[in-house]
């Protein structure tokens, strides 16, 4: 890396000397570095996408790697997924790949390739259009294609489908370690922006004007946030510097896209350090507002610790190769926020059961305004909530039925989180629940009586004396009354 460090070094010295980002009017050549020249092996790339680069290629298109997986590539790391970037337009992508491909989006015009479960995601390279809001584009072919871009009054981009050459496509993209391409053709990986720079850097540097950027797409500055802690990254000054004042305009972000946004933030393996990073820009709010306020009101650690436990606990999931439910996630969120609302129903005269439905159905239609929590969910987050007030009640077939509940280890899971956080007074029920899980099905039954023995209340004993003067009372005065 040193070695590639120093090639480049030079060529961007007018960007180290000035205060601005280099842009597209620079009209700088690429640096581009040879097969032996960097780490990347065609072995560490997906078979599906390897297909896809060389179906491309042997179909005469220019393709490409690019984004995130180049950059993990670079860096040692496993990608999570492989896009592909090509001067094939949609439809020309689909006559190549034919059945298993499919065009999607209108935003932003993609092509999925499909091989069994994987997808390869394949764009056209996007073009700088003309500058104005509203552009008619005409491909290649010569028929016009509509308004392919738009942005609204408040520069957020609504439509982006103006193709254009690779040389375009670079300044189109968000940040300079994401804008890092791998050539199919002769192996090389190619750098317009200084990509390779801040990798050695280890900076997070958004491509042109950061406030203009943020504008375009909002999720832009929480993108900078995940990828800064999944990196272990500083965000570069000037990148950092708009994001608390342009907060607000995550308002105008769908909800459902704040949903997705939300998964790969905190699904990301470093959800602590991202929780952290969110609150410290002013973000979090914006993606849960009632556990911001919270937080805000916080007493002894709480809700705070719960919320860090329960993130450690998904990042320790992650690690380990285990599967994550987003329910496990939002039923840690909301907690506190579904409790006193309860609180306000039982004040209120509703009976406890009528006072928990209440208050998740509260908690739950305000979240959804911030994130559409899809109801399959929701569902299993009343489920984790119910049963923490069920998990107590346990004696005898009670504790069976509970286990054979489908939603009973992440409820399990989250009373664990619970006391982590500081609910010392549960830590016999969960220490009992542990022991439980541990023993046969024969074991179980006689470890859940035993409990239900202990906890029934021992009887009074009789007082025989008090009954035989009772008894004998009864038939004196039956005797009297009949004389």
């Amino acid at each position: 890396m040193q070695r590639i460090i120093r090639k480049i070094s030079s060529f961007f010295s007018k960007q180290a000397s000035s205060s601005r980002a280099i842009s597209y009017e620079d009209n700088l050549p690429p640096v581009i570095l040879s097969r032996d020249e960097h780490n990347i092996s065609r072995n560490d790339i997906d078979k599906p996408a390897l297909d896809v680069l060389y179906g491309l290629k042997r179909a005469g298109y220019d393709a490409y790697l690019v984004g995130g997986c180049v950059r993990d590539l670079l860096l040692g790391l496993e990608p999570k997924d492989f896009d592909v970037v090509t001067n094939a337009e949609p439809e020309q992508i689909k006559a190549v790949f034919k059945r298993n491909c499919q065009l999607i989006g209108r935003r932003f015009r993609l092509a999925h390739v499909r091989f069994g479960r994987t997808v390869i995601e394949v764009a056209t390279f996007r073009g700088q259009g003309n500058g104005q809001n509203r552009q008619d584009y005409f491909g290649r072919n010569g028929k016009k294609s509509g308004k392919a871009r738009e942005v609204d009054d408040t520069g957020r981009l609504v439509r982006d489908n103006v193709y254009g050459t690779i040389e375009e496509d670079v300044w189109r993209r968000d940040f300079t370690v994401n804008a890092l391409y791998y050539n199919i053709r002769d192996y090389s990986i190619v750098d317009y922006t200084g990509g390779l720079k801040d990798i050695k850097l280890g900076e997070l540097r958004l491509i042109g004007d950061p406030e203009t950027r943020y504008r375009e797409d909002p999720v832009r500055m929480i993108r900078a946030i995940r990828f800064a802690a999944k990196l272990g990254f500083k965000i570069e000054k000037h990148t950092e510097k708009p994001i608390m004042e342009l907060a607000g305009l995550f308002d105008d972000v769908s909800n459902a896209r704040l949903f997705e946004e939300v998964l790969k933030l905190f699904h990301s393996g470093v959800a602590v350090q991202v929780f952290e990073k969110l609150r410290h820009f002013g973000l979090f709010g914006y993606l849960f507002p009632l556990t911001e306020q919270m937080l805000e009101g916080e007493s002894e650690g709480f809700p705070r610790m719960l919320v860090i436990e329960a993130l450690k606990s998904t990042d320790e999931r992650i690690r380990s190769g285990k599967t994550v439910n987003p329910s496990f996630l939002f039923s840690a969120m909301l907690w506190e926020s579904m409790q006193q609302r309860k609180k306000v129903h039982l004040a209120d005269g509703l009976a406890p059961q009528d006072a928990f439905h209440a208050a998740a159905n509260d908690v739950i239609d305000q979240q959804i305004k911030r994130t559409a929590i899809p109801k399959r969910f929701t569902a299993q987050m009343r489920d984790i909530w119910n049963l923490q007030h069920r998990l107590p009640k346990r004696h005898g077939s009670k504790a069976q039925k509970l286990q054979e509940h489908p939603r009973f280890r992440a409820a399990y899971d989250f009373l664990g989180i619970r006391v982590a956080a500081g609910e010392t007074d549960l830590k016999e029920l969960f220490d009992w629940w542990t022991e439980y899980q541990e023993k046969d099905l024969v074991d179980q039954v006689a470890f859940a009586n035993k409990l239900g023995r202990e906890e029934k209340k021992p009887r009074r004993r009789r007082n025989r004396n008090f009954y035989r003067k009772r008894s004998q009372s009864g038939s004196g005065d039956a005797g009297s009354s009949a004389g």
